[in-house]
């Protein structure tokens, strides 16, 4: 069997799940405090950014602190527990497949989630800024250009933290203490956020990006460059050993 036959399979085992709920709902709840606050956008001048980029930083921050990384680690579990839902991983693992491609297929899946639910975010953008900028008759609305590279930008930084995500819903067989150590694992980035180390820590990526993103917009606020050379290797390295430790454990319970 193929590896997008696998992945083909995948998709169809999660599409009568209400896991496109679990991605779209919190989105819908994060965009409706910025509009109806959207004049707190216009406090923010005296630190030379503008009511616009402000209403757009602020929003996004929210979202790739917890948000976003609180929407994987929920979908890595429900993934993984969608083989172990009357010892289906058993039958899986009976066909002529290797148990690492199917953790590849999952993850693959996993990948295609997540940019389902960054999608979600950039599309509400704009109706939430129409309508933020309909109630404070300021024109809260950018680019559409830059909110799509934001986005992918976002995405692409996401995925080390993707993949630790995945090791840990493999390794750990208990949904609860699964979902509870990933959502632990998001809080520290914001204090690893302001170390020198902080690209050791994957689920920091996407929240380091967008405060960076902030101060390059506000003139007021200091620098906050990204270093990419240390970054990118670091990144590199942990998503191939994660994706590894992955392979390598997925299924091993089962097949004792």
């Amino acid at each position: 069997m193929s590896f997008f036959s696998l992945v083909g399979m995948e998709f169809k085992k999660i599409r009568r799940s209400k896991i496109i709920w679990v991605l779209l709902l919190p989105v819908i709840l994060l965009w409706i405090p910025p509009v109806l606050n959207a004049d707190i956008n216009f406090t923010m001048q005296t630190e030379g950014i503008s009511p616009e980029n402000n209403f757009f930083i602020q929003s996004f921050m929210g979202f790739s602190w917890f948000m976003f990384p609180a929407g994987m680690v929920i979908c890595t579990v429900m993934l993984n527990q969608t083989e172990r839902s009357n010892k289906g991983i058993l039958k899986m693992l009976a066909l002529p497949v290797s148990p690492a491609k199917l953790a590849l297929a999952k993850f693959f899946v996993l990948l295609a989630l997540a940019a389902v639910q960054m999608a979600f975010m950039a599309a509400l953008y704009f109706p939430s800024a129409a309508a933020a900028s309909s109630l404070q008759d300021y024109d809260f609305m950018l680019s559409p250009l830059e909110i799509i590279r934001e986005t992918v930008v976002i995405y692409l930084a996401s995925i080390p933290m993707a993949s630790v995500f995945w090791l840990l819903a493999v390794c750990i067989e208990t949904p609860v203490f699964s979902v509870g150590i990933g959502l632990a694992s998001i809080v520290p980035s914001v204090l690893m956020l302001n170390t020198k180390a902080w690209f050791l820590y994957p689920m920091t990526y996407p929240f380091f990006l967008v405060t960076s993103k902030m101060h390059e917009l506000a003139s007021n606020m200091g620098e906050f460059t990204v270093d990419i050379v240390p970054w990118v290797w670091a990144a590199a390295i942990i998503t191939i050993l994660c994706l590894a430790g992955a392979c390598f454990r997925f299924g091993q319970a089962e097949r004792r």
